[in-house]
């Protein structure tokens, strides 16, 4: 009894005791005619096995012979005795030719109600002039109270038997009575009458005759079995023919909703939640039918929606928004061309009503929404909480119940938010043990055959795939391509352009590093641009030469490897391979317009784990990625080139001048310094002029070379203009800068320039020092100071070498000139 609500155990305990009372109170003390008695209570007991299970009924309810006998025990022996026959009856019936053992409580109930059952219909009996016990038997005195005790007798057995099942399954006690025992009202009047011919020939000592209505008994039996056989039969039929349908639908359903869901076992788990939460509310057998086929194809109308926007990750527009809106009038259109036998459209337009009324596609409010419809919102909002989406995370299951609390009164009908909760634990567990293996479709894996690389290749073994999963993959490969081709067009960068692929590229095709290997034609080398994941750091310093490793073997034969060892690449690479925990790897190449550009790679950790799906997935991604990475590799050697004086290598000024804007910008904020050399290279038309324009950018050429080497990792040295270099030195005060003025000096100074074979030239360069924010604010200010102290240092340099001095920087009142190389130099860089 612990598994009943608390209101069937307290009936069931109600009528026990009722029935124990009214046994204990009116048992007979004396026995009228005891050799009678037991004859009709051994009869009776043999005749309750004589039982058929009824057809109409879905609680394991049966009907025997052994009403006609208990009868017969009313009107010979009275109501007292016959409480005892009919017990043992019950009994017997409970308990004999039972395919499954019924608990004691159950049989108990039987006996009880019965009790009861009999001991009402005698008082009904005597009530209206029956004929007492011992009396003479008349048929011409007994039709008024044979018909009033047959009444009662079904009105009761029937009334105990409804009541129970009612409170058992939570269901209507009057739909219960009327749609299971109202029609076998007509069997209780022919068996009364039966026992009336029976008790008045027994009442005139007609035993033998009487012992002789056994087998009309006995063929009464067979034939209400053999009849109810054939309705058995037809029954089985039409529920087998209904199980197909619906099986039909069903499939057709999960096939639909693998497109939406990650997993088929979302639609299952909304019919079992919505199925169970129409019986808790009292829907009849086939409102709870058309619950469970509305709960199957409530979203079918979501064959009218881009697949973009049921799959998109981020919140709707409000024209999205609109087209979402339609899948509930689609689908209930769709459906009312089928002559289902209960309402499932209706409940299909509904779903997405709300309880206040500001729901689609109607605006419905309240009970105004139909029941169904309201519980398949319910179950549907809770299981889209609980499952992952596109658009959203899962929720724990107390952040689901909250919501679903929050919303209960707005949009949710506030009973049926009750009832689910209450109800969830026996719902979930129903659910999980509705999960059919039988019905879980499978195929068997289909492989093409294995290519044969020169490193080889790791064949994998058949096995078994789920068909909805292969749906729901299609649909992901699908999207992810759209993903991808909306990301290549987004960004312009190599790198860029490869971190947004690998990003959507996981989706489909699973790896523990994602790289990005481009071709050189000078060296025929592959040099890891990108790369992301595990190892990432160490694969990213692979440079691999075409024909050696995996990359290099993609390379020269342009054909994919599957499942190959990823420690080849780092061995070709030179790199140690034996502490590296990736095991499998799949490489495609890259081409465009013929022209192999390089490849991408995908390693992972576990071994053989790529398919031949995999490999033609990465291929037709290769296939779209090769042309914006050529793209990508032309917009960044084109940007550099914007950004680089062709002759020397060195950023040029444009470039100088986005950096410096950032350096001073920076050294404002944080109230450091930033040193400008301005540098000019002495004598350099000289150079153009004796040996020509191509020896002058000869040196031009081999100057830069030593500046940018003479200058730290952060710094950067500018081809100004013509002979003019500017280094800019972040974080550099005035007396660092003069260090460094003099050591680019001495490295320039050193430097031999062979103009042509033979003969040597020496070359030197003229520099001016600002510093920021001393010598100005803004980089005008800070060049043209700079650019005025370089001159000087040029007129200063040309006269040592002249060792003439101009008389007006000769002091006052001396006749010799007094200046010291030192403190030239220093009124070179401003510090004098």
């Amino acid at each position: 009894m612990k598994d009943l609500p608390i209101a069937a155990r307290l009936y069931v305990g109600a009528v026990l005791a009722a029935g124990a009372i009214v046994l204990v109170a009116y048992a007979p003390r004396t026995l009228v005619d005891p050799a009678l008695f037991v004859a009709l209570l051994l009869f009776s007991s043999l005749a309750s096995a004589l039982k058929v299970n009824l057809p109409l009924t879905k609680s394991g309810s049966s009907m025997s012979v052994s009403y006609a006998v208990d009868f017969a025990a009313l009107l010979l022996l009275g109501a007292d005795a016959t409480m005892l026959v009919a017990a043992a009856s019950a009994w017997s019936q409970c308990t004999f030719r039972m395919t499954t053992r019924n608990p004691p409580y159950r049989t108990l109930y039987s006996m009880a109600s019965l009790v009861l059952t009999v001991k009402a219909a005698g008082l009904v009996y005597s009530a209206f002039g029956g004929t007492p016990p011992g009396a003479p038997f008349s048929l011409l005195t007994i039709p008024k109270p044979l018909v009033g005790a047959a009444t009662a007798y079904f009105i009761c057995n029937t009334a105990f038997v409804a009541t129970a099942i009612g409170l058992t399954t939570r269901q209507s006690i009057a739909r219960v009575w009327n749609e299971n025992f109202l029609w076998s009202a007509p069997s209780y009047f022919v068996g009364a009458l039966v026992a009336a011919l029976g008790a008045s020939v027994l009442d005139r000592g007609g035993y033998w005759m009487a012992s002789l209505g056994s087998a009309p008994l006995y063929l009464t039996y067979r034939t209400y079995k053999v009849y109810l056989g054939r309705v058995q039969d037809q029954q089985r039929h039409v529920q087998q023919v209904s199980d197909l349908h619906l099986a039909t639908v069903e499939a057709l359903a999960l096939a639909i909703d693998a497109k939406d869901q990650t997993a088929q076992s979302h639609i299952r788990r909304v019919q079992v939640y919505a199925a169970g939460l129409a019986r808790a509310l009292g829907m009849s057998d086939a409102e709870i039918q058309g619950v469970k086929t509305a709960a199957l194809l409530h979203d079918i109308g979501k064959l009218a929606v881009p697949e973009h926007i049921l799959s998109k990750p981020g919140p709707l527009t409000q024209e999205e928004f609109q087209k979402i809106r339609i899948h509930p009038q689609i689908g209930a259109e769709i459906i009312s061309g089928v002559p289902f036998p209960y309402p499932v459209a209706p409940l299909i337009l509904s779903h997405h009503e709300r309880w206040d009324g500001k729901g689609y596609p109607a605006g419905l409010k309240g009970e105004e929404i139909p029941l169904g419809a309201r519980i398949l919102s319910v179950v549907d909002y809770f299981d889209a909480l609980m499952s992952e989406r596109p658009y959203h995370k899962a929720m724990s299951f107390d952040a689901a119940i909250g919501l679903l609390r929050q919303e209960s009164g707005k949009a949710l009908d506030p009973r049926v938010v009750h009832t689910f909760i209450e109800m969830y634990p026996v719902l979930a567990a129903e659910a999980e043990a509705s999960h059919q293996p039988a019905r879980q479709l499978t195929r068997v894996a289909e492989h093409a055959p294995a290519a044969r690389p020169a490193v080889g290749l790791v064949t994998e073994s058949a096995g078994h795939t789920n068909v909805f999963q292969d749906i729901a993959l299609a649909h992901r490969e699908i999207y992810a391509l759209y993903e991808i081709a909306q990301a290549m067009g987004s960004s312009l960068g190599v790198s860029d352009t490869m971190a947004l692929i690998s990003s959507k590229l996981s989706n489909i095709v699973p790896f523990s590093c994602c790289a990005l290997f481009l071709y050189s034609d000078e060296s025929e080398t592959l040099h890891c641009r990108f790369a992301t994941g595990v190892e990432a750091d160490v694969i990213q310093q692979l440079t691999i030469k075409s024909g050696h490793g995996l990359t290099g073997w993609v390379a020269r034969n342009r054909r994919p490897l599957v499942n190959a060892r990823p420690s080849t690449d780092l061995e070709a690479a030179g790199f140690p391979s034996d502490k590296t925990s990736l095991q499998s790897a799949l490489v495609c190449p890259l081409v465009f317009n013929e022209r192999f550009i390089g490849t991408i790679s995908v390693y992972h950790t576990d071994p053989s784990i790529y398919t031949d799906d995999h490999r033609r997935l990465l291929d037709r991604i290769s296939e779209q990625a090769a042309a914006v990475i050529y793209n990508s590799i032309v917009f960044e050697q084109t940007q550099e080139d914007s950004l680089t004086d062709p002759l020397t290598g060195l950023p040029n000024t444009r470039f100088m001048f986005m950096h410096l804007t950032r350096e001073l910008a920076r050294a404002d904020r944080l109230k450091s310094e930033v040193s400008l050399l301005v540098m000019d290279l002495d004598n350099f038309k000289d150079i153009n002029d004796t040996y020509g324009h191509h020896v002058g950018d000869r040196a031009l050429r081999e100057v830069a070379s030593v500046l940018r080497t003479a200058i730290r990792p952060y710094d950067i040295c500018v081809r100004y203009a013509g002979d003019e270099f500017i280094v800019v030195l972040s974080g550099c005060g005035g007396e660092e800068a003069e260090r460094k003025r003099l050591e680019l000096q001495r490295a320039v100074d050193q430097l031999e320039f062979e103009a042509r074979p033979g003969k040597q030239l020496p070359l030197a360069i003229s520099v001016g020092a600002a510093i920021f924010p001393h010598d100005g604010d803004s980089y005008e200010t800070l060049l043209a100071t700079a650019d005025s102290r370089m001159y000087r240092d040029k007129a200063r340099r040309k006269r040592q070498s002249s060792g003439r001095v101009p008389f007006d920087e000769a002091p006052r009142g001396s006749g010799t000139v007094v200046v010291s190389d030192v403190d030239l130099e220093r009124s070179a860089t401003g510090l004098l």
